[in-house]
């Protein structure tokens, strides 16, 4: 059962190979530079340009699989509009690539994993988000608009597609988490900008175990949120780290400050999106973390 994994080099493609070797499946990687790549024991690294189904296109055919979370990352700097452009055509290049690799395949791939974000949805303030929610009109939520259809060709080739619109990835590897731990364990721990802005997260064991479970039922299809079933505030998640780590929570990171820092991007921060678990859950996903403390505790404690 063969797996092929776009952006598999990354956090989540890491975690995930890792979890499917275990499983039993044969596992490729894509990479750019597959010499330079570090990937786990039984992982086979392919070279790709990001771009189109040369060198790897082959692989495809009666492949289970295809995973693909290939993009540049949204957290890499500034918004420049020279930036905004490399976010934007690294998923659909990627998506195209994908695309090219199933149109040719003889025998199609039985699923493809299309990675999306709950930014999709915008600044949503209060509002539990449900896959039905219209989308946002902010940067995030252009980006989303690109990314999510660069695959849906292959729906139409008959191969299964799901779209899981990703909360924020808690690990200790990478991402979000170490960054945000980090003033809490030099005892500067406190708010973002008011604090009151939703967090959507998700542990990162169980978005593997949910992308593993997408591939093994078949009555899946579309998009799903892949959050945990309690998001919070952001001043609640703080207070949970500060407990954790047994730290104060008293300093804020005032808006003025971030927004000088980060120009655009300070959005990702201050902003946020209260998203619904519930299509998940009625599916048959049953999360190890469903609550933040817990999380917490597991990765930080």
């Amino acid at each position: 059962m063969r797996v092929i994994i776009t952006g598999g080099t990354g956090l989540v493609g890491t975690a995930l190979s890792t979890y499917l070797v275990e499983k039993g499946y044969e596992v490729v990687t894509l990479s750019r530079s597959p010499n330079q790549a570090t990937a786990p024991a039984g992982v086979q690294v392919v070279q790709w340009d990001g771009k189109t189904a040369v060198n790897w296109g082959h692989l495809a055919n009666g492949a289970a699989a295809i995973i693909n979370l290939a993009g540049a990352s949204i957290a890499g700097g500034r918004w420049t509009e020279e930036r905004k452009r490399e976010i934007i055509n690294s998923r659909v290049n990627a998506g195209k690539a994908v695309v090219e690799a199933i149109t040719q395949a003889s025998h199609k791939p039985e699923f493809l994993f299309q990675a999306s974000a709950v930014g999709y949805y915008g600044n949503g303030g209060d509002q539990l988000l449900t896959e039905t929610a219209p989308i946002g009109s902010d940067f995030p939520a252009n980006v989303t608009q690109a990314w999510e259809p660069a695959t849906a060709a292959v729906e139409a080739m008959g191969v299964r597609r799901v779209v899981g619109r990703i909360g924020v990835v808690l690990s200790m590897d990478g991402g979000a988490l170490p960054q945000m731990a980090l003033p809490f364990r030099l005892f500067a721990g406190g708010p973002v900008g008011t604090g009151q802005q939703w967090l959507s997260w998700i542990h990162l064991d169980d978005l593997v175990r949910a992308i593993h479970f997408f591939m093994q039922n078949p009555d899946t299809s579309g998009s799903y949120n892949l959050a945990a079933p309690e998001p919070v505030r952001n001043k609640a998640f703080g207070k949970v780290i500060g407990s954790v780590l047994k730290r104060p929570f008293f300093m804020p990171a005032p808006a003025f400050a971030l927004k000088l820092l980060f120009g655009e991007m300070s959005t990702i921060l201050l902003e946020g999106q209260r998203v619904s678990a519930d299509k998940l859950q009625k599916a048959g996903f049953t999360f190890i973390y469903p609550a933040v403390e817990p999380a917490l505790a597991d990765l930080l404690g």
